[in-house]
């Protein structure tokens, strides 16, 4: 019974139709795009054997979200939002396709790689906030930080499938065919879209964009502890995602492994992350959740150290899973209270400035985390970020910005 009762209450918003449906659509295509970024990753350090060309492809495919993610976060706010994530998945789909072509072949070549990131990203910076602005209209307020961190678990779900799933394919077929499979999966979350029931209510008027865009900035403003999450965010993926960038070079330098061993790793990251949402999950909203997330922050800190310096791969597995779910936590929660905050009229644009800096933070650290790669090593850099992670958690433990009261 109360196992049936832990369930009941950590799926609790699968109960809407609404939800569900795009849940399930969403988890079969983020399937196919944690394929292909596997097999990406894996093509370009086999072109480039270059670290430095990991955390360029990185850093070219975020760039888009860094430069139009707050106009697509006005448009999430006029236009409807299924339709602008409808037209996201076209491009990101056609953009796979075309990656599977050059590779089958023989055609690709790195620049091509890159710039088919840059086209993905740009569907992403449009698609990201109409996705992040829909969620909260399918379920009740109150089973909203369950909705998140159930969409977290579905992401991680997917990263440990299409992970072992790439692991697979690469060794049988070949990238071609991930690249493939990945086009495949938009048809699905498609269809999970057209079959939405939500309708979209029409704005009673609009301002100019730069207008509204500043109200967004405006509202930011007047709420320090929202500044001080979105800052948060921004430097945990700055600091701390470069660990899964660095990943192929673990696992071919450091253990001397194949495409294989690279695919087991993210798995044990992946797994570890839906056990930090599936928490999430299960708590809701508590009190002390600003608290609790800076502590899990200084913990994923320590645990980045420790898997930089660890050449035991059994260690270096548990590690990874237990970095896993303690960032899963940290991004979890602090996305759940900023949605929580944010009033409805102003979640997309509110929401996109969040997602700047919380994917902005992503390629700026791969960047610059693979630049200093070159210069020293990728064992050093990842102990540094490690360091830096713990040393922003204890800062806001120290001065609060309003944290520690959530």
């Amino acid at each position: 019974m109360k196992t049936l009762s832990f369930f009941k209450r950590a799926l609790a918003a699968l109960a809407y139709r609404d939800f569900r449906i795009l849940w399930f659509g969403a988890f079969a295509s983020t399937i196919g795009t944690w394929m292909q970024k596997v097999a990406q990753s894996w093509l370009i350090f086999d072109l480039t054997k270059s670290s430095f060309f990991l955390g360029l492809d990185d850093f070219l495919g975020q760039l888009p979200i860094l430069l139009f993610t707050l106009v697509g976060g006005v448009i999430a706010d006029r236009h409807d939002r299924r339709q602008l994530l409808l037209s996201s998945q076209y491009v990101q789909m056609t953009t796979a396709f075309i990656l599977a072509t050059l590779v089958w072949t023989g055609h690709v070549r790195i620049e091509y790689i890159l710039l088919l990131s840059v086209l993905t990203g740009f569907a992403q910076a449009f698609g990201g906030p109409a996705y992040q602005s829909l969620i909260p209209t399918l379920v009740e307020r109150k089973h909203l930080p369950n909705a998140i961190a159930l969409n977290s678990i579905q992401f991680n779900l997917s990263r440990i499938f299409g992970s072992l799933l790439a692991g697979a394919a690469l060794a049988a077929f070949g990238t071609a065919v991930c690249f493939g499979l990945n086009g495949l999966s938009f048809i699905v979350v498609i269809f999970a879209l057209l079959s939405l029931s939500v309708k979209h209510i029409k704005a009673a008027e609009h301002q100019p964009m730069l207008q509204e865009m500043r109200g967004g900035f405006n509202y930011m403003r007047g709420e320090p502890t929202l500044t001080a999450l979105t800052v948060l965010a921004c430097l945990t993926t700055f600091l701390g995602l470069p660990l899964l960038t660095f990943l192929p070079v673990f696992a071919r330098d450091v253990f001397q492994g194949d495409i294989g061993l690279y695919s087991r790793m993210m798995a044990y990251s992946g797994a570890g992350s839906v056990v930090g949402a599936l928490i999430v999950a299960w708590l809701g909203r508590f009190t002390h959740m600003g608290l609790t997330l800076l502590v899990m922050e200084v913990v994923f800190g320590v645990l980045l150290i420790a898997f930089s310096m660890s050449e035991v791969l059994w260690l270096s597995k548990v590690l990874l899973f237990l970095a896993g779910a303690s960032v899963m936590m940290v991004t979890a929660m602090t996305t759940s209270l900023v949605q929580l905050i944010v009033p409805d009229h102003l979640r997309g644009r509110v929401v996109s400035i969040y997602m700047v800096a919380f994917r902005g933070g992503m390629p700026l650290g791969s960047l610059a985390s693979g630049y200093a790669a070159s210069l020293a090593s990728v064992p050093i850099v990842l102990a540094v970020n490690g360091a830096l992670v713990s040393l922003v958690a204890i800062f806001f433990l120290t001065r609060s910005h309003g944290l520690r009261e959530l």
